[in-house]
């Protein structure tokens, strides 16, 4: 008998995955899931990326369609799916996965819930669905590193998205396959995205791949066929894009959701143990004014995507500066928090903040490095101008799947987002229809909750 091909056991297991084959925690972690990404969605309301978007795919219209989150206007799905995914991908506080690739992960729900709803699926089947899209993406990063190869990391998710659609859809093997097929043979997505001086598309370019994904995933139940093998083929993904894949595996043992990570901070992933520990810094220092210097010692993974290129230094978007180590750490330690304020163009173009950049130095660590993705260690260390030195490690920051936030955390995050857009009563509605998720009998009776209201005052 032939080797079956990767698409093909990926459809295999996609079609065969069925709600009672999820662990009463993994459930549990997609409902938490959930609630934290519609809380970045709509804490994300009013900035630009996902303003544009919203205008842009609210130019059409389909009758079985998904809404765009936070109007009564339903899009086709794969366009809700890109729209949607703009908004939660926006403030880089959406979950996270390290391995060989970093990932994040719930980039997937929006596809997936845009399918439900426009399939009229129940809520087991919406938990089925991103709990599949969540392995097929955290395994290929286990896999491979594209990024290594100058691909970003979204090209998986052009398959993770279109397999989460395709459950949605009710694909048979062979259609699932086709989908796959379609969703990779134009996956592949310049790693230039999240190089240098950052734009619009850093947050936008999952939602790219989403909407590529669940367009396959239509195509396929068509009828359309799809170019095979893919992966393995002569001109390939493995020959072109990833390298092997021979290491891929699948098994309805071993979750990969909870070994995500929420953040509890608005930047970059490799950034929050540094930003717990300026903040645990900042406590026992009385007068930031008699900070000599800063030095970061930090992982490779962090230096070369965070903390080495001389835009980093000197942001002038808030692309760049949720993506900068030497800023996050500085306003950390001046301001005392990180959140959406640190990001405004007001504080972007603050000259004693910029001053202050200046004194931070980010150094490779072996040692953190070796301990990478296991731990994302970041160690501080803050001369003062009196000599003294004070020191700071973290290798498991709040909300790492070492160090999870409990749900009442989760909860809190979801209303510090939600309540100024949609008020605190129904985004209560809103986060107890996910804890109920999988009680729902069709998706789209929750998407009216998530409508905001112009009379409500911007936050």
């Amino acid at each position: 008998m032939m080797k079956k091909t990767l698409a093909e056991r990926m459809a295999e297991f996609a079609i065969g995955l069925k709600f009672d084959d999820l662990p009463a925690p993994v459930v549990h972690e997609v409902k938490r899931r959930v609630i934290d990404s519609l809380g970045c969605a709509l804490g994300a309301w009013h900035a630009d990326p996902g303003v544009f978007a919203r205008q842009v795919a609210s130019t059409f219209s389909a009758e079985r369609g998904a809404t765009l989150w936070g109007t009564a206007h339903r899009s086709p799905p794969d366009w809700a799916a890109f729209a949607n995914g703009c908004l939660v991908r926006y403030f880089d506080y959406n979950d996270t996965y390290l391995s060989k690739e970093p990932a994040h992960p719930s980039d997937n729900i929006p596809p997936s819930v845009a399918v439900a709803e426009a399939e009229g699926a129940s809520g087991r089947e919406l938990v089925v669905a991103i709990a599949l899209a969540y392995e097929i993406q955290c395994r290929l990063c286990d896999t491979s590193s594209i990024r290594a190869r100058g691909w970003d990391h979204v090209t998986y998710g052009a398959f993770s998205s279109a397999i989460g659609a395709g459950r949605l859809m009710r694909l048979n093997a062979e259609r699932m396959r086709h989908a796959i097929g379609i969703a990779g043979v134009a996956s592949a997505a310049l790693r230039q995205s999240r190089v240098g001086e950052l734009s619009h598309w850093k947050g936008c370019a999952f939602a790219n791949a989403a909407r590529h994904g669940v367009y396959a995933a239509l195509l396929a139940r068509a009828g359309i066929t799809g170019p095979a093998p893919i992966f393995e083929g002569e001109k390939g993904f493995e020959k072109l894009v990833s390298g092997p894949l021979d290491d891929f595996r699948l098994a309805k043992d071993d979750f990969m959701i909870v070994k995500t990570s929420i953040k509890l901070w608005p930047a970059e992933y490799h950034s929050q143990s540094a930003i717990e520990a300026a903040l645990k810094l900042r406590t026992q220092i009385k007068d930031i004014s008699e900070i000599e210097s800063v030095r970061i010692d930090s992982h490779g993974a962090a230096v070369d995507i965070i903390g080495s290129e001389p835009e980093k230094w000197h942001p002038t978007t808030r692309e760049t500066a949720d993506h900068s180590l030497p800023y996050i750490v500085a306003a950390a330690l001046i301001d005392g928090e990180i959140t959406e304020r640190q990001f405004t163009p007001e504080r972007l173009a603050d000259a004693q903040l910029l001053a202050f950049v200046q004194k931070v130095e980010v150094r490779r660590h072996e040692e953190l490095s070796a301990a990478y993705p296991t731990a994302v260690g970041n160690i501080l260390t803050v001369r003062l101008r009196n000599g003294r030195t004070l020191t700071e490690r973290v290798d498991f920051p709040r909300g790492h799947a070492r160090n999870p936030l409990t749900d009442a955390e989760v909860e809190g995050k979801f209303h510090s987002l939600a309540d100024p857009i949609v008020g605190a009563e129904r985004a209560s509605a809103v986060r107890g229809a996910v804890w109920k998720l999988d009680q729902t009998q069709n998706v789209k009776d929750l998407l009216p909750l998530l409508e905001v209201r112009p009379s409500l005052p911007r936050a």
